[in-house]
């Protein structure tokens, strides 16, 4: 099986105002800068012999310090993108439900086949992440694969291993720059461990979006 050491980027300034960043290519901010910082020196000494990374701003400035660390150079992959959101990418919540709002009552059922205007469903997103990890998986057997992406796609792979379904708000914790293990092959996903966090421990609290805040319960929901 393949090992996976799997990255969300470190913070924006729209993770702090719970924007929907999406494709969106936002910079990190100074504390997302610092994150990364200390990624880099948690990896020190891991032996890694592959790196990825989303295409995207954050998750390249993300990968930098790490790639210095490792003297190993990212490939950057868009398949690793987070979900796109169409016509909803950058605003905050407050913001759809005024000028969107039949999409945002829709979206709050978080049903895996719904997607916001012009954007991917949970289920397209769920099948690009899943073949990318797959694709990996496949090229680097019995390695240990080092993967800068975003909390998305994180959330996909958690409810993959956990075979939670598409239905439903995130039930895992996935903070900027943390640190999950997975394994992968055989076309299972088994956590090794999740949202370790010790190398961040005295920065400001992270922004948590709730997506159980938002959730609306249907009866008989359709489960992925």
């Amino acid at each position: 099986m393949t090992e996976f050491i799997l990255i969300r980027h470190g913070e924006t300034d729209w993770n702090r105002e719970l924007r929907f960043q999406g494709h969106v290519d936002v910079p990190l901010n100074a504390t997302g800068l610092e994150q990364a910082r200390r990624l880099g020196l948690r990896l020190e000494g891991e032996q890694i012999h592959h790196f990825y990374a989303s295409d995207l701003t954050r998750t390249r400035q993300t990968a930098e310090p790490a790639q210095k660390v490792l003297s190993l150079d990212p490939v950057f992959d868009n398949t690793l993108r987070e979900q796109h959101f169409g016509a909803v990418e950058g605003m905050r919540v407050d913001d759809i439900k005024a000028e969107h709002p039949d999409a945002w009552a829709q979206w709050t059922q978080f049903l895996p086949d719904y997607a916001m205007p012009g954007g991917e469903s949970t289920r397209q997103f769920h099948e690009r992440v899943m073949n990318a990890m797959q694709r990996l998986a496949l090229a680097h057997g019995d390695q240990t694969v080092l993967v800068v992406t975003h909390g998305g796609v994180l959330d996909m792979v958690y409810r993959t291993a956990r075979s939670l379904g598409l239905h439903g708000p995130r039930q895992s914790d996935i903070p900027n720059a943390g640190v999950n293990r997975v394994r992968v092959g055989d076309g299972k996903v088994e956590i090794i461990d999740w949202a370790d966090t010790r190398h961040l421990v005295d920065l400001p609290a992270q922004p948590v979006y709730d997506q159980a805040r938002y959730s609306v319960t249907l009866p008989n929901p359709k489960v992925a």
